[in-house]
């Protein structure tokens, strides 16, 4: 059996956790610059806040109900998001649980004793809580596909659930399956749910009684058929193991305000960059390929938007996890794509041709071998342990005017100490 643990409404939680004043109030958290809506509690949502929806667009359902608005503050996102993973390491084992993102993680129940899983993961749900705060929600099931599935259906009724679902029995299965549409099923793109619709299936009952032979012939080959044979309870993706391998890695960020001067575009770039690079060793990855785009918009006297983008993109002689071979990359694509008197809104960072770091070979015909291995890890260390850019390559500049708003963004309660939470802070008390 597996389990996955999926914190409710999280980004809302850790906002929450701080404000206890907002549990039961109707809280919404936004994306860079404040533009849209990506996290809303429960309360938000029976309000009619729909997911990615322009801040703009409800703003009379803010003000008339009084919703709790934020900013993304990712610092504090990422620290209660690191300590709620150590909770689950510390319950069932180091080698037992797989991160898959931020508020989720797959956990290994294979050894527990059939008569103990519900309890053991309704213990485990109140530990999280406990010693966190954050709540959670515990789906278990025979394989990572309907373990998704019935955790999705433990937070669509908290109350008759208690936030936790077990899929067991074939009866519990098949019921799940019945009432669980195609396009709510893990691994579902909107176009496959399309396709599938047009044919008359629309619950993930159906996709489950497709032939074999057109599953793979119309759904992706071998991927859609270990989709398919997962719903029918048969464990197809292992832990560790990803159901679409992750081909590019990307960062990309509205400016906070119009850029028109070059040396902004390469600080952006440049930080850019640096964040899609530590995301790449993360992985224990390095990539070959350097990719940059710029968005803008035309000037005053050209009217209206812009709706061309410039992009461009490079090979490496050889895959790297060097932020500062990346960076180079990045910055030289930058430069190229540049246009004095234009106004730019966007850029990114796109990189590709990802291959295991430990399968790359060095460059033979290389001047000067250069390997910043240790100096990348020390960098790496550094800035988790203090959840911040601490340490930042000079590249990327230090003003940064440029960078998104977070007009909205709480403290950065767990680390930074100039911004401990403090007794008699607004939202301490509940009864504030």
């Amino acid at each position: 059996m597996i389990a996955i643990v999926d914190c409710n409404s999280f980004y809302c939680s850790c906002e929450r956790l701080f404000q206890p004043r907002l549990l039961h109030h109707p809280v919404v958290v936004l994306s860079n610059n404040d533009g849209c809506v990506i996290a809303r509690s429960d309360e938000a949502k029976k309000l009619g806040i729909a997911m990615g929806v322009p801040f703009f667009e409800v703003l009379s359902l803010i003000y008339q109900h009084d919703i709790a608005v934020f900013s993304s503050n990712y610092n504090l996102y990422g620290d209660l998001s690191w300590r709620v993973m150590e909770v689950l390491r510390q319950f069932a084992g180091q080698d037992q649980v797989e991160v898959y993102s931020v508020d989720e993680a797959f956990i290994d129940f294979s050894q527990i004793d059939p008569e103990q899983i519900e309890r053991t993961a309704r213990e485990l749900r109140v530990r999280v809580e406990q010693w966190t705060g954050i709540p959670v929600s515990v789906g278990v099931a025979p394989t990572k596909t309907l373990a998704k599935l019935a955790n999705r259906l433990a937070k669509k009724d908290k109350i008759k659930s208690g936030c936790v679902m077990l899929l067991q029995s074939d009866e519990e299965r098949i019921h799940a399956l019945k009432q669980t549409r195609l396009e709510d099923v893990w691994g579902v793109g909107r176009a496959y749910a399309r396709k599938l619709n047009a044919r008359g299936y629309t619950s993930a009952w159906d996709l489950a009684n497709l032939p074999d032979a057109w599953v793979h012939r119309e759904m992706g080959g071998v991927v859609g058929l270990r989709l398919v044979r997962e719903l029918r309870g048969e464990p197809c993706i292992e832990l560790k193991e990803e159901l679409v391998q992750k081909q590019m890695i990307a960062t990309t960020r509205m400016f906070g305000v119009p850029v028109t001067e070059l040396k902004d575009i390469r600080e952006a770039v440049a930080s850019y960059a640096t964040r899609a690079t530590e995301k790449l060793r993360r992985q224990f990855s390095a990539a070959d390929t350097v990719q940059v785009f710029l968005i803008c918009k035309q000037t005053e006297e050209d009217g209206g938007w812009r709706g061309a983008v410039s992009s461009a993109y490079t090979k490496l002689s050889v895959a790297t996890g060097d932020t500062l071979l990346i960076i180079q990359a990045a910055v030289c694509l930058a430069e190229q794509l540049y246009r004095r008197g234009l106004v730019y809104k966007k850029a990114g960072v796109v990189l590709s041709g990802i291959v295991p770091a430990d399968a790359c070979q060095g460059d033979l015909f290389a001047e000067t071998p250069t390997d910043h291995r240790k100096l990348m890890d020390m960098i790496d260390n550094i800035n988790f342990s203090q959840r911040d850019e601490l340490l930042v390559f000079g590249a990327c500049g230090t003003k940064r005017h440029w960078q998104m708003k977070q007009q909205r963004r709480s403290k950065r309660y767990t680390t930074r100490w100039e911004e401990l939470l403090r007794v008699g802070d607004p939202g301490f008390n509940h009864s504030a």
